[in-house]
């Protein structure tokens, strides 16, 4: 049996909470051991949507980003577990045995990606099993894989999905290698810089103002405004940049713009 991947395009991925609903429905109420016992009602979510939004209104992007078990090759969880109830499949998922967990807690809270939870009821750790029951009696993919509607969210032998991990990147990648996770991400949102130019002499938006951004390297961005006086610089990396705003001679200016802690909304602009 090949190993798998879960790959997830975040381009893609609309928002429409499918991917959470399946597990639930999947697995709620429902005892599938040896794999997984019946996961709660509320406060667990093995597959979870997370919604972000970005910028200030009205320069404002809306990002989704399934959040699972990241089945990990080399688990935190596993070697956290004294009883060696955790183990990962030839597959490469990785399932906490119901029946063998003591409820110890040693891998919740090894997990840094804090996708392991704790059943009070039954006294044991759980998380998402990749569905793998479904797998060992024929399914090609888990729940969530199944009702993703855009197929932004794919299950996939490895092998095959060699190109697309390639453009891919992974939650927390600063632990990519520590920990080497088997759920990739691509076109993961990065940060912009928007506004809207006006001229406050005349009352009216700037159409066709030359914007050129500038990156800590050197290397230079321009766009123009638009029919409504507004611009927006995409896809830019966590970092400093300098803004500059010219419209027939008039200049405007910023210096040491941050897009590390957030996407940036410059609002309403006075070119004068």
């Amino acid at each position: 049996m090949g190993k798998k991947v879960f790959v997830i395009d975040l381009s893609i991925c609309n928002g429409c909470y499918c991917c959470q609903f399946a597990c639930k429905d999947e697995h709620v109420g429902n005892d599938w051991s040896p794999i997984a016992k019946p996961q709660p009602e509320i406060g667990q979510f093995w597959v979870k949507l997370d919604e972000k939004v970005r910028g200030t209104v009205p320069k404002v992007k809306v990002s989704y980003r399934p959040h699972l078990c990241m089945h990990c090759d080399d688990a935190p969880c596993m070697d956290s577990c004294p009883v060696d109830a955790i183990y990962k499949r030839d597959d490469g998922i990785v399932v906490i045995h119901p029946e063998k967990c003591t409820g110890c807690r040693n891998c919740v809270d090894a997990c840094p990606y804090g996708v392991i939870y704790f059943n009070e009821d039954l006294n044991i750790a759980q998380k998402c099993t990749g569905c793998a029951h479904l797998l060992d009696n024929g399914w090609s993919e888990p729940r969530c894989a199944d009702a993703c509607p855009t197929l932004a969210l794919r299950f996939m032998d490895e092998e095959d999905a060699k190109k697309l991990i390639a453009g891919a990147e992974v939650w927390k990648p600063e632990l990519k290698n520590k920990v080497m996770p088997r759920v990739y991400y691509r076109n993961v949102p990065k940060k912009f810089v928007a506004g809207t130019v006006y001229d406050p002499a005349e009352e009216e938006v700037v159409i066709g103002a030359t914007c050129t951004i500038t990156e800590q390297g050197g290397r230079k961005h321009s766009v123009s405004t638009d029919s409504y006086g507004d611009f927006w610089f995409n896809d830019l990396e966590d970092g400093t940049y300098r803004l500059e705003i010219r419209h027939e001679g008039k200049v405007k200016v910023f210096d040491g713009l941050d897009t590390a802690a957030a996407d940036i909304n410059l609002g309403d602009i006075a070119l004068a």
